[in-house]
Formats: structure tokens, C-alpha cells, sequence
């Protein structure tokens, strides 16, 4: 218990943290800009903070309801994010060439976020099940549905949440006990497909080859990673200071998105990139020991699942903007702006507390009392030679006794 405890501890104080210092940093990267291009320095602070109170809502609720109740309820959001990503390819709102979001009044939803969670939930109910041995099991259904929900998110186009999705399920099934075989031959698959999806797409292309060398062209593909680089590079040590920041200013392209961790570097230095890190290791030891500690097969399942998903898109992020991979457009995790994303990683951490807190008093309540029988104790017996009970009790003697002369005289 103390151990659970810990964990709880851990993911309620990271989660909260990094959301908390999310709004910080978006204020921080939006102020100027937004200033300018609508008067308003606060409106994509007031946006964000919506979600966050949303996602708190989330949050709290689903920590308070039994995870395994959604067991059940995979199978509908696997159809309904299904249904989702096929209709933004159709009705989505397109940004920047890319048709990732469905317009709702002023909300705008992200439905590869849905997919994310949906994935998640089924995959743990069905992996608590089945055990994938080889690459045929491992194909059907697993394969197919997560390749399916790959095949619409890259048509978007989206690369990055098709890997998310891809590492998140590799946990799952290293975690289920998948021979490594199977998955190092099944991972060599998904990088033959990843690596021909990057290059059928010319500006995928171009990234691949920008990171190679990006100051070969960086005034074009290589802009964004040079950029990033000038605002790590100027932060030295503490940073140039909160909001005091230059890059962000019509410097570095979506800054407080993709990008938010060169204006953390930039503004606080290498203190505050360390302490962000940090933040991410301790609520990834904290996700793995909820996962590690979990006698359900189902919330074990899902719980290295959710914090793969949060911990290899946070990983991802950091390694695209320090410049160690290929920038990709995955946002860092509670701290990048963005509502659907902010949403769906508060719900997330909600199931894990439910599953930290409660997998200990249900595993305790499940085991029976053997100590007690017919609401009273068990009177204490003593073997015989022969190996018969023989009762201790005088009164169980006398009645043993009586019953035995009982007997001879019949």
C-alpha cells in the first residue's frame, strides 16, 4: 500500500505540474504574437485553460470509476474512433495541408486523440486474454486494427501519431509476455512500412533529409531544427528569463506547439529543460510500477499502455526538437497547447490513479477469509495418529465420547 501510495503521489504531482507549467509556457509563447494578431494576449491562454478544466473533470471522474467497466465499452470506442477518423478525411478543417480536426461551434476535436485512448482500452482487453506467439496471432486482429487506424491517421496526413500508436501497443505486448522474437520481427515490419510511407510523401522526404543535415538548407526544410538549435543554444545555463524569450516571436514555426520545449530551453536554460525531463522519467517510473504492481491482466495491460503512450510521445518531441530524430509534429505531453491532446492525457492519468489506487484493496478484498467459517471462528482440531481431527474442546470430547457408546450399544 505504501508503495501504491507513492505512485499515486508521483502522477497526480507530475500530471498537475506539467500542466500547470503548460499554461505558463503557452501564455508565455502565444502573448506576442497573439497580440498582434488579434489585440488579444490572452486568448489562446483562456482556450487552453478551458481544456485543462475539462480534462481536470475527466480527470477526477474516471479516477473515481472502477477501469474495468470500460472493458466492456472498447469495442464502441474502437467503432466510433473509427467512424471519426474516416469522416475528418472528409469533413475536417484543413490546417496547413492537413485535415486532422472536426469543427464543432468554436471547439475544434482531434479524433487520432480518441483513437489513441480507444486503441489503448481495447488492446489491454484483448491481450488479458490472448497471449500473440507468433506473427500470424499477432496480425489478427492486433495487426490489422492497428494498422487500419495508421492507414487513416497517415492519410491526414499525421506520421507522428501513427508511431505514438505504434509504440504504445509494442509496450502492451511486451508487457503481455510476447515471445521478443515475434515483436523484433513484427517491429522490422512496421519500420519497413514506416520508412516506405516516409518516402511515397516528398515533403516526408524532405524532413529525413533536412535532419540529416539541416544546416544545409536552413532557410527551407532544415528552418524549424535550426531554429530550435539557436534557442536551446541561447539559453545557457538558467535561461534569458521567463517570457523574455526571442525565437518564439515569428523565429521558430510552431512554437507553442511542437516546439515549446526550444522556448523552455530558451527562456529558462538548461535548468528547466532538466527539470522537464525529469518530470517525464518520474511519471514514467511511476506508470511502469502501477503496471508492474497489477495482478488484472486488463488493467496491467492498459495501464504500461497509457504510460507508454504519454512517456514515447514526450520522448519523441524531445528527441525532434534537441535535433536526435526527424521532427514528426508530436506535441509534448500537458505542456504543448492543444485541447484534444490535453484532454485525452488528463482522462488518461485519470485510469491510471483508478488502477494504482484500487488494485490493491480489490486484489486484498478478492482473497477469502479462511479463518473464519459460518461467521465464527474454527475451533482449533488436533491430528491423530491415524490422521483423524481429534476436537480440543472438553465439551466436544464428552459429545465424542457419548456417541460412541451410543453406537457400541447398538
Amino acid at each position: 500500500m505504501r508503495g501504491g501510495r507513492l505512485e499515486t503521489h508521483l502522477l497526480i504531482l507530475v500530471t498537475l505540474g506539467l500542466t500547470a507549467f503548460g499554461l505558463v509556457m503557452v501564455y508565455s509563447a502565444t502573448s506576442a504574437s497573439a497580440a498582434i494578431g488579434n489585440g488579444d494576449p490572452m486568448s489562446y491562454l483562456v482556450r487552453q485553460c478551458t481544456y485543462a478544466v475539462l480534462g481536470l473533470a475527466l480527470l477526477i471522474g474516471a479516477s473515481q470509476v472502477d477501469y474495468r467497466r470500460l472493458r466492456t465499452l472498447a469495442p464502441a470506442f474502437v467503432l466510433v474512433s473509427l467512424v471519426l477518423c474516416t469522416a475528418v478525411l472528409v469533413l475536417g478543417t484543413q490546417v496547413n495541408g492537413a485535415r486532422r480536426w472536426i469543427s464543432v461551434g468554436p471547439a475544434a476535436f482531434q479524433p487520432s486523440e480518441l483513437a489513441k485512448l480507444s486503441l489503448a482500452l481495447w488492446a489491454a482487453a484483448y491481450l488479458a486474454r490472448h497471449k500473440p506467439r507468433s506473427l500470424g496471432q499477432l496480425a489478427r486482429p492486433v495487426g490489422l486494427l492497428t494498422g487500419l487506424f495508421c492507414a487513416l491517421i497517415l492519410v491526414e496526413p499525421d506520421l507522428g501519431t501513427s508511431i505514438a500508436l505504434v509504440v504504445m501497443i509494442g509496450a502492451m505486448l511486451l508487457i503481455a509476455g510476447t515471445p521478443i522474437r515475434t515483436l523484433s520481427f513484427a517491429m522490422a515490419i512496421t519500420v519497413a512500412l514506416g520508412l516506405a510511407a516516409i518516402w511515397v510523401e516528398p515533403y516526408r522526404r524532405a524532413r529525413i533529409f533536412s535532419f540529416l543535415d539541416p544546416w544545409n538548407d536552413a532557410q527551407g526544410a532544415g528552418f524549424q531544427t535550426v531554429q530550435a538549435a539557436i534557442g536551446l543554444g541561447s539559453g545557457g545555463f538558467f535561461g534569458v528569463g521567463l517570457g523574455q524569450g526571442v525565437q518564439k516571436i515569428f523565429y521558430l514555426p510552431e512554437a507553442h506547439t511542437d516546439m515549446i520545449f526550444a522556448v523552455v530551453g530558451e527562456e529558462l536554460g538548461l535548468v528547466g529543460a532538466i527539470a522537464v525531463i525529469a518530470a517525464y522519467a518520474a511519471f514514467a517510473y511511476a506508470g511502469l510500477r502501477v503496471a508492474l504492481r497489477c495482478r488484472d491482466p486488463f488493467g496491467k495491460r492498459l495501464a504500461a499502455g497509457l504510460t507508454a503512450l504519454v512517456c514515447g510521445q514526450a520522448t519523441i518531441n524531445l528527441a525532434a526538437v534537441l535535433g536526435l530524430a526527424p521532427l514528426t509534429g508530436i506535441p509534448l505531453p500537458f505542456v504543448s497547447y492543444g485541447g484534444s491532446s490535453l484532454v485525452v492525457e488528463l482522462l488518461s492519468v485519470g485510469i491510471l490513479l483508478n488502477i494504482a489506487g484500487g488494485h490493491a484493496a480489490r486484489r486484498t478484498a478478492s482473497v477469502p477469509d479462511r479463518s473464519r467459517r459460518d461467521g465464527g471462528p474454527r475451533p482449533a482440531v488436533a491430528r491423530s495418529r491415524g490422521g483423524a481431527a481429534r476436537p480440543r474442546r472438553a465439551g466436544d470430547v464428552r459429545r465424542l465420547a457419548g456417541s460412541g457408546r451410543g453406537a457400541a450399544r447398538s
